[in-house]
């Protein structure tokens, strides 16, 4: 029996590798293309092996260095602040729906799961933002959007309070004394890590890689993101290409506009790459937990 139970084990271990390895291959091919000639890519296509390397790629985007500087420090700061405010935000009510006996329960529930089937639409949501918050041209359009993101996440917050926070602690806090902004931060937030670190996970991954609200809220290139203003960047690669083959030139400019394509997914990803290691542990044990029906 622990024969079998071992070589279950194993042939677990090597699936899953191998399901890895899958996974990297991707992100492999997508660093060496960034890497890669652009006559090579045009002639050859794209391979682990290419026949020759060039950096570019990389020189093209060092020459838009100081807007990339200032874009890179608008989505810090719009990931920080809007991760912060809607994981707050999304804890807090979701901690609300935990507590069956509050006034409207059932209807709030409802609302929440409403969400998670309809929207208001597009232009609805462009009109209350621009003409009732006025957040257009500010930087308040990349943040208050996806401040509840989705209920799923509010509903996974309450699932986990409902099956991990003991009940009799929480009594004990209020036999104490304790109201219940103090029982949220000192006792239901510091037992709830997992559960925080996943949400925030998925809501940081949003924020940084959200180009949406900067296409349709943001004119000015000032406050564009690193993911709006890569964007724009082969917008005018392809652009450039597209105006001196109509004037009939004999030969379309010389830019790298694959290898750059390449390069740009590189600078948007590595971030999330460095920062997921230090959220992995946390996230499988909050999903496994926040994902059963409270």
């Amino acid at each position: 029996m622990n024969n079998d139970k071992k070589l279950g084990q194993w042939i677990s271990h090597i699936a899953l590798s191998l399901f890895c390895i899958l996974c990297l291959i991707p992100f492999l091919l997508l660093i060496i293309a960034s890497f890669t000639s652009e006559d090579t890519i045009l002639k050859d296509g794209y391979s682990f092996f290419p026949r020759y390397f060039s950096l570019d790629a990389y020189r093209y985007l060092s020459g838009n260095l100081a807007l990339i500087g200032r874009a890179y420090g608008i989505t810090v700061l719009v990931t920080v602040i809007g991760t912060t405010v809607s994981l707050f935000m999304t804890a807090m009510l979701g901690y609300a729906l935990s507590k069956k006996d509050m006034p409207g329960h059932k209807i709030f529930s409802f609302i929440v799961f409403f969400t998670l089937l309809f929207n208001g639409g597009l232009v609805p949501t462009y009109l209350i933002y621009t003409q009732v918050f006025m957040i257009k041209n500010t930087i308040w359009a990349l943040i208050v959007p996806g401040l509840l993101m989705n209920g799923f996440n509010v509903l996974l917050a309450r699932s986990y309070f409902i099956m991990t926070v003991p009940a009799p602690v929480l009594e004990s806090a209020k036999i104490d004394g304790a109201g219940e902004y103090r029982t949220f931060f000192q006792i239901v937030l510091p037992l709830s890590l997992p559960i925080m670190a996943t949400i925030g996970l998925t809501v940081g991954i949003f924020y940084w890689n959200d180009w949406n609200n900067g296409l349709i809220y943001i004119t000015n290139p000032k406050l564009y993101s690193i993911q709006n203003l890569l964007n724009q960047i082969m917008q005018n690669i392809d652009a450039l290409k597209n105006s001196n083959t109509a004037y009939g030139s004999a030969r379309i400019v010389d830019l790298p506009g694959e290898t750059v394509r390449m390069a740009i997914a590189v600078i948007g990803i590595i971030p999330i790459l460095v920062a997921y290691p230090f959220f992995q542990r946390y996230f499988v044990k909050g999903i496994a937990v926040g994902a059963v029906k409270g």
